[in-house]
C-alpha cells in the first residue's frame, strides 16, 4: 500500500491546486512548433524525437507509432491516450492525436516521458537489481470465482469452474505468502460468495491488487485461449468518483482537508480511478506476457470488460480466464494438478513483473 498512499497524498495536494487554480497551464517555451487542440498544448512528435535523437517507426494501418534509444522503448497509438513506457502502461489527460498530417503528443507525454526517460544519464543498471515482491506489493485479494451451489462453467468430462478456480487461487496464494506478501481470499473453501460480498472483501482490505481467478467457457467448442480482463475504458469514472466520494473513505490519514469537500473527494476518486485502470491494464497485461513465455497455450491477451468485480473495486483489479472447460483439450489440461500449478506460477510471475516495473519507475523517478 505504501506507493498506493503516496499516490493519493499527491493528488490530495493536486486536487487543491486545481480547484484554487482553475486548471490554468502555461504552455513552456520550445524551439519547435506547439499546437493547441481543444484546450491542450502539443507537440509535433517527430520533432520531439529529432531534438532528443530518438528513434521511430509509424505503422500507418495500425497507427503505432515505436519510440526507442537506448534501453527504452515506448509505444503510442493515435487516437489512444493509453501509452505503453517500457511494461508499464500510462494514462494520458489527453490522446495521441494527428493534426497537419503530423502525430502530435499531449504536453503530458513531452514532459513525463519524452523529457524523464530519453535523457543522456540513464538509470544504473545495479539499482534495479531484483527484489523481493512484498517491497512493492505488501497484500493481495485473491478472488475465487463462483462456488458453492454456483458451479460455474461445466466441461464435458465433468468439471466444475468452481473446483479449478479454487485450487489454483490456493496455489497462487501460497507462492505470494513465500514472499512474504500477505493475502486476503474472497473465499478458501467451496462456498457461494455474493458478487458484491467479494467487492466489499477488496475493498475493505486495503490491498495493493485484486486477482480474480474464472474458467472460460462458450457455445463454441473450438473456442481456447487464455485472456485477462480489466475495466471498460467505457465505464464512467466521473459517475464512480461521484459516488465513492459519497460513500467511500480515502484514508487519508494526514490530509483531513479532504473530508470537508465533496468536490475535492470527487476529484481525487476520479484521479484515482484512472490510475488504477492504467495499473489493471498493465497488470493484465504482464500476466499475459507470462503466460504466452511459460505455457503452451494461446494467449488471446488483455481485453476490457464491466464485470462488477472489477467495475466496482477501488484497486488494481483484473480477472484472469484460465482457459475453456468448453473446449476439450483445455479442460483435460485443467483438470491436471501439475498444470494448475504452472498456471499459478505463470500468475505470480505476472504479478513479479509488474511488480518490478513499479519498482523500477519509483527508481528512474529519484
Amino acid at each position: 500500500m505504501k506507493i498506493k498512499n503516496q499516490l493519493v497524498l499527491i493528488l490530495a495536494s493536486f486536487a487543491i491546486i486545481l480547484s484554487l487554480n482553475g486548471c490554468a497551464t502555461v504552455p513552456p517555451k520550445e524551439t519547435f512548433p506547439t499546437y493547441n487542440l481543444n484546450g491542450a498544448t502539443y507537440y509535433p512528435l517527430i520533432a520531439l524525437c529529432e531534438a532528443k535523437g530518438i528513434s521511430w517507426q509509424y505503422d500507418t494501418f495500425t497507427r503505432v507509432v515505436i519510440l526507442e534509444k537506448d534501453a527504452y522503448k515506448v509505444s503510442l497509438k493515435a487516437g489512444d491516450n493509453l501509452v505503453l513506457v517500457g511494461q508499464r502502461a500510462m494514462l494520458l489527460n489527453y490522446p495521441v492525436d494527428i493534426y497537419a498530417g503530423t502525430i502530435v503528443v499531449p504536453d503530458k507525454f513531452k514532459t513525463q516521458v519524452i523529457d524523464v526517460l530519453f535523457k543522456e544519464v540513464s538509470v544504473p543498471a545495479q539499482r534495479l537489481a531484483a527484489f523481493p515482491v512484498s517491497t512493492v506489493i505488501q497484500k493481495v485479494v485473491i478472488d475465487a470465482g463462483h462456488g458453492g451451489n454456483d458451479p460455474g462453467a461445466i466441461g464435458r468430462t465433468g468439471l466444475k469452474e468452481k473446483d479449478v478456480n479454487l485450487d489454483i487461487a490456493r496455489r497462487l496464494a501460497l507462492l505470494l505468502r513465500s514472499e512474504g506478501v500477505e493475502v486476503v481470499m474472497t473465499r478458501s473453501n467451496d462456498r457461494f460468495i455474493p458478487l458484491n460480498t467479494r467487492v466489499k472483501i477488496s475493498n475493505h482490505s486495503r490491498s495493493d491488487i485484486f486477482v480474480s481467478i474464472h474458467s472460460n467457457a462458450n457455445r463454441v467448442r473450438s473456442l481456447n485461449g487464455f485472456e485477462v480482463y480489466y475495466v471498460a475504458i467505457s465505464r464512467n469514472d466521473a459517475r464512480r468518483a461521484l459516488f465513492a466520494s459519497r460513500n467511500a473513505n480515502l484514508n487519508l490519514d494526514n490530509a483531513s482537508f479532504a473530508g470537508n469537500s465533496l468536490e475535492l473527494r470527487a476529484i481525487l476518486w476520479d484521479m484515482l480511478y484512472a490510475y488504477d485502470r492504467a495499473e489493471s491494464i498493465q497488470l493484465a497485461r504482464s500476466i499475459c506476457r507470462s503466460v504466452d513465455s511459460n505455457l503452451d497455450v494461446r494467449v488471446i491477451g488483455a481485453k476490457d470488460a464491466r464485470y462488477e468485480v472489477l467495475r466496482e473495486a477501488r484497486i488494481p483489479a483484473v480477472l484472469v480466464e484460465t482457459g475453456f472447460l468448453s473446449n476439450y483439450n483445455e479442460e483435460r489440461m485443467l483438470k491436471n494438478s501439475a498444470y494448475r500449478q504452472k498456471v499459478a506460477e505463470s500468475i505470480m510471475e505476472g504479478i513479479r513483473d509488474y511488480a518490478q516495473a513499479l519498482a523500477s519507475t519509483e527508481v528512474a523517478k529519484q
